[in-house]
């Protein structure tokens, strides 16, 4: 009788234990609802949270020429800082909204002091941001913003070369530019390169390696707006207007930095030579005079040669000048590419321009221009008078030139690539 009690009664537990553990359990539910939602919308937040680009650069004109088309396709898959030496709002318009701007003191020129400043004011916005990638245009934004981004951990660090300081240098600046620019290979977890023909200089000189450098597509850092650059006959007739440039005249053109590097006053010494027995030959240079350089162009060319003689400086409207042109000439020591020569392109005016690494993948010698040796005034001068004596040469060249440029060069293709690809290595983009 004992025992059938006391069974009774630890049968009588258990399921008093039981119908506790139900009541608990059922009490419980709201609470592993409120739980599992939260962590639920957590996950959800960190799935959709969009990766942080930063991109580094020096000046505003890198960004009004280069940057802006890039920036308008960042923003669509990436929170994108803009790093700059100074503010550069009023360029990016309808994008101030969506762009971060930050300042950094990103001096072009050699400043020790400012470097160091820069590199630590970068270290410090990497490591409170916490990009997962860091791009960088312009050799200098490329040193302070590569050390940066090694020291600060970041992820993906990625450099773009468009042609290096050092190639026109000798002595001991060549070496300590030479060496910037390993620095930056070395601490870059990869290098995009503007060119094929830059890659193989810089692979060859040990700057760079196949396997952590790449060229996306034909090349350029952002192809050509052919809808802007575009032949445009009432833009050239308004312009010419405006600047006294008969109808019949035939226009060179230069477009870019007044730089002793980029060749100007080759270009000026050879325009010279011909323009002195044709009467119907006009100059027109236009950009940033960064080296002083007018005076002496205007004491080259003299006062009977002064009339034909067009300066403009930095303008936010070079498809006019493209429209109004003739000739596109680039003399230049070094470059990365040579962007102007496709805008040329695909405006339909030839070019000419010095053979060197970079230029070759703008310009088809004898397809959509001439080429002569850079330095060489008297073979610029030449095809100076090639070119401005066959009418019909200038078109064929111009023509071949629009249809190459539509196929490689389109704005809107070389953009996405670089956005995909830069989507690919954050795991965003249609590569994964």
């Amino acid at each position: 009788m004992i025992s059938r009690t006391r069974a009774m009664g630890r049968c009588g537990s258990k399921r008093h234990d039981e119908l506790r553990l139900a009541k608990l359990k059922v009490l419980t539910i709201p609470y592993q609802y409120v739980a599992n939602r939260a962590i639920l919308q957590l996950t959800i937040q960190v799935m959709k949270r969009r990766p942080k680009l930063c991109v580094v650069t020096t000046a505003p004109i890198v960004v009004q020429f280069f940057l802006l088309p890039h920036l308008r396709q960042l923003v669509a898959t990436f929170d994108v800082t803009l790093v700059a030496n100074r503010d550069c709002g009023p360029l990016l318009g309808d994008l101030s909204s969506t762009v971060r701007m930050v300042v950094v003191p990103v001096e072009r020129q050699i400043s020790p002091w400012n470097d160091i400043v820069a590199v630590v004011q970068l270290f410090r916005l990497f490591r409170s941001e916490r990009f997962e990638a860091v791009v960088s245009v312009a050799p200098k934004a490329g040193l302070v913003a590569m050390l940066a981004g090694f020291m600060a951990h970041t992820r993906y660090r990625c450099h773009i070369f468009q042609g290096e300081v050092w190639a026109s240098r000798t002595g001991l600046m060549r070496m300590i530019l030479r060496g910037a620019d390993k620095v930056i290979a070395t601490t870059a977890t990869e290098v995009l390169v503007v060119s094929a023909s830059e890659r193989e200089f810089l692979i060859e000189d040990g700057i760079l390696t196949r396997e952590r450098s790449a060229v996306l597509g034909g090349g350029s850092i952002c192809g050509v707006d052919t809808t802007r650059f575009a032949p445009n006959p009432a833009a050239r007739k308004r312009l010419r207007e405006q600047f006294d440039i008969p109808e019949t005249a035939t226009l060179v053109l230069f477009l870019g930095r007044l730089h002793r590097e980029k060749g100007v006053l080759d270009l000026v010494t050879a325009w010279v030579q011909i323009a002195g027995h044709d009467p119907s030959l006009h100059l027109a240079i236009i950009g940033p005079d960064e080296d002083e350089l007018v005076p002496m162009i205007r004491t080259v060319v003299g006062s009977v040669l002064a009339s034909r003689l067009h300066f403009c400086g930095l303008t936010r409207e070079p498809e006019i000048w493209m429209a109004a042109s003739d000739i596109l000439c680039l003399p230049s020591y070094r470059e990365g590419f040579g962007n102007v020569i496709i805008e040329a392109g695909a405006t339909e005016v030839p070019v000419i321009a010095s053979r060197i690494y970079g230029i070759a993948d703008a310009l088809i010698e004898n397809v959509t221009g001439l080429a002569h040796e850079p330095g060489d005034c008297d073979g610029l001068a030449k095809c100076l008078s090639e070119l401005a004596g066959d009418p019909q040469r200038r078109t064929a060249f111009g023509q071949a030139a629009r249809s190459i440029v539509i196929k490689k060069f389109e704005q809107s293709r070389v953009i996405e690539r670089y956005a995909d690809h830069f989507g690919h290595r954050c795991n965003v983009g249609p590569e994964n």
